[in-house]
């Protein structure tokens, strides 16, 4: 059996089963993400959300997923159908092929490689081609105006999440997200994390990312009042369903990146104690916790103000903050917290 497991019949099936593994953790997760994010905006709104389908409501995304899936499909009669279907798709698929170098603890990734920074830039980027695609081939002027206002929305946060990454890497000297994580195991547990160096960014982060996934207050695309739902409003049924999926995955994601660039990955945050991959989950729903806050208390940005804070606040602020970072790496300055080249070299 294990010569087996060394032919490429063996190892296809070994990368078969991780694939399998990695997207059963993340559809599994979805349906809990999309619970807890009702169950914590009803109790912002001191309302009971979920509640009857399972226990405590449990259920009821697997009976809405459910719904969306036996209902029918329907295409608006001047749509483009090839397009109109691929979109969906294109979100979904390009969300869920992000987490193949995402590692969940030392050694748990999929592809583990060197340019994973760089890797999950890319695929971000293409993201925005299914929201386009969808308004696009809907043939209908509000989901067009919604993928316009996302396409341009999503371009200009991800310049700004670019730099501020560019901060991490110039500290660690390495894109592999595993020498990042070891780059903060320091002996010093939470202080010993790049939050600490990177403090500033942290917040800055975590702001583009909401809007570089169309959450409020920065869900400008999916505008009611203005755009009746924005550039998904002609779906219905399971393409709606792969539209709302892909948009979780991608916040998720967020919460795994703020998780291993900043607060450690899974490395314990108390010294003494084992890390693992557990400390890593819940980094992760930790963090989704304060994207459901921020969704549950903040009123939504204009368009103009989301545009001006990336351009004229997040780009200069996170550009001099590279600059900042690259002379403190290299003069060796605050006593090394901006360069550890022991990993990464």
């Amino acid at each position: 059996m294990a010569e087996f497991f060394n032919t490429p019949g063996g190892i296809a099936l070994i990368i078969l089963a991780q694939v399998l593994a990695v997207v059963a953790f993340v559809m599994i997760s979805l349906l809990f993400l999309v619970y807890g994010d009702r169950k914590i905006w009803a109790a912002v709104q001191m309302r009971r959300g979920p509640n009857v389908v399972g226990v405590y409501g449990l259920l009821q995304s697997v009976a809405d997923a459910l719904k969306y899936v036996v209902k029918e499909v329907v295409i608006p009669a001047g749509a483009d159908r090839t397009v109109f279907i691929l979109a969906p798709m294109t979100s979904f698929v390009l969300a869920m092929i992000a987490w193949a170098v995402i590692p969940f603890n030392d050694g748990w990734v999929l592809s583990d490689i060197n340019v994973a920074i760089l890797y999950v830039f890319a695929v971000s980027s293409l993201e925005v081609y299914g929201v386009i695609m969808g308004g696009w081939a809907s043939n209908s002027k509000y989901p067009f105006l919604g993928s316009l206002r996302s396409a341009a929305q999503m371009i200009s946060y991800e310049v700004s999440i670019g730099l501020i990454i560019i901060g991490v890497i110039l500290s660690t000297g390495s894109m592999n997200f595993g020498d990042i994580v070891r780059a903060q195991d320091t002996g010093w547990g939470f202080f010993g994390w790049y939050w600490l160096p990177h403090f500033p960014m942290v917040f800055l982060f975590f702001i583009s990312a909401l809007a570089e996934t169309n959450r409020p207050p920065f869900d400008l695309p999916e505008a009611e009042s203005e755009l009746v739902a924005g550039y998904q409003v002609e779906y219905s049924a399971t393409p709606f369903l792969l539209f709302m999926a892909g948009e979780y995955i991608a916040i998720f994601l967020m919460c795994a990146l703020t998780s291993l660039l900043f607060f450690g990955g899974w490395l314990s945050p108390i010294p003494g104690l084992p890390d693992g991959v557990l400390w890593m989950v819940a980094k992760m729903a930790f963090f989704f916790f304060l994207f459901a806050m921020v969704k549950a208390i903040t009123p939504r940005y204009r368009y103009d103000q989301l545009m001006r804070l990336g351009w004229k606040v997040f780009l200069p602020f996170s550009l001099v903050w590279v600059v900042f970072v690259a002379f403190a790496a290299k003069f060796d300055w605050f006593w090394g917290l901006f360069a550890r080249w022991t990993v990464g070299g």
